[in-house]
């Protein structure tokens, strides 16, 4: 299975979203120049985060967004979900658990495969919180000397 740019982006998003919102809303602007994200593109993420109750907007001079939940609360299967729709790897009836069957489901023995890979994508991200993220990537930069206070001014390097 391969995610596309919106699961992608969209983690890293929301990853800077809940290191710098710790104190404080963040703006869009500051998460876009961070994770090197076009704004506009940032945006329909964020509004599909929104919806799915995993960030909240604050209006005003000082707005911006904020975790709808503890970090601890927010799984990473959740937020993909939210951005890519489910995660199964095959579009099969019997591998989704809903919709029509197709006429060769009776014999058809790689279904159990796809089963196999669908369950173990959805109990991996499913058991991958957002908290876990955050303590990695404190963790990873503190190894490589960067301070708390410059977390929010490095670019990320891989899963663009």
């Amino acid at each position: 299975m391969k995610l596309s740019t919106k699961g992608r982006y969209g983690l890293r998003a929301i990853v800077d979203l809940a290191i710098n919102g710790e104190k404080e809303a963040v703006a869009l602007s500051g998460i876009a120049e961070r994770q090197d994200i076009s704004i506009s593109y940032l945006e329909q993420l964020i509004a599909k985060l929104k919806k799915a109750g995993i960030v909240t907007s604050i209006r005003g001079a000082q707005g911006g967004y904020l975790l709808a939940k503890n970090p601890e609360e927010i799984s990473v299967g959740e937020i993909l979900r939210a951005l890519e729709g489910d995660l199964n790897p095959v579009n099969c009836s019997e591998v989704i658990g809903n919709g029509e069957s197709c006429s060769g489901a009776d014999l058809c023995v790689t279904k159990y495969v796809w089963m196999r890979i669908s369950d173990s994508i959805n109990n991996a991200v499913d058991t991958i919180m957002l908290s876990e993220l955050i303590d990695e990537s404190k963790k990873v930069r503190s190894e490589h000397g960067i301070m708390e206070e410059d977390i929010s001014r490095t670019k990320p390097s891989c899963g663009q």
